[in-house]
């Protein structure tokens, strides 16, 4: 009978510890993108000339050139245009695009119309009558934690709702914070920045605050119960393992007496 009781003295005390430890802060470190609230930096809602993407290193760019029917040989009239690079063409780490005909063109910090027309007057001294097209191939966006699908969410148009990103994520799980969504841009003037959505209050809740760009990173904050809860399981599961290997002793201790 003194081992039974020591054995719920053990559990009772392994359980105050284990609380004492959550209690005391031990979840701080579950969340991500955690800021002291003098350090953050606070982004302002995208406006609708900050929403047209710009032309990064390491972008794919697929670039079309349409030209003048006499330049193409019979076989090919009746392609409308052709690709210049079949699969894309990377930019490098210094901004440049290196193209058939007219070689390395710094395109990096351009729009695609901006892109498309100074590849186009570059190609002029080449061909007649050039026409170009280029579209950005690898824009996408991120949303991670409490969503039941985090990942990557490929952007085929110049900007993306907040609710568009969160439905490919396939929503919210249930232990999501919906009123502190965070969203990461980076701005070249001011690096990373970061402003926070409040899906739960629809009379303050303007059209420009759920805009997204291609690169921004969504992420949903888990509640407080949530991280408690993971919290509580990492610091009991010692006790818990434990337990279950003195639960044979305790029960043939049990029986002896």
């Amino acid at each position: 009978m003194i081992g039974r009781k020591a054995y719920k003295v053990f559990l009772q005390i392994g359980v105050a510890i284990a609380t004492i430890l959550v209690m005391s802060g031990c979840t701080e470190n579950y969340q991500l993108l955690q800021v002291k609230e003098d350090s953050s930096r606070k982004a302002s809602n995208p406006s609708a000339a900050s929403i047209e993407y710009k032309i990064l290193p390491q972008d794919r760019l697929k670039v079309i050139l349409y030209r003048d029917p006499g330049q193409i040989s019979s076989e090919k009239v009746q392609k409308l245009g052709e690709e210049v690079v079949p699969g894309g063409v990377l930019v490098n780490a210094k901004g440049y695009a290196r193209l058939p005909l007219i070689g390395n063109v710094k395109v990096s910090g351009l729009t695609q119309t901006q892109a498309a027309d100074k590849i186009q007057r570059l190609y002029k001294d080449q061909l007649t009558e050039p026409s170009v097209y280029v579209e950005i191939m690898n824009k996408r966006l991120f949303v991670l934690g409490e969503v039941n699908k985090q990942g990557v969410v490929p952007v085929d148009k110049e900007k993306m709702t907040l609710f568009e990103a969160l439905a490919h994520a396939g929503g919210f799980t249930d232990h999501a914070v919906r009123n502190e969504v965070v969203v990461i841009s980076y701005d070249q003037k001011r690096g990373m920045t970061m402003r926070t959505v409040d899906l739960t209050d629809f009379d303050h809740l303007g059209y420009a605050s759920l805009m997204l760009r291609p690169n921004d990173v969504v992420y949903v904050k888990p509640n407080e119960w949530k991280k408690f809860r993971v919290a509580s399981d990492e610091y009991t599961s010692p006790f818990s393992t434990v337990a279950k290997i003195a639960a044979p002793f305790v029960t043939l201790k049990y029986l002896s007496d």
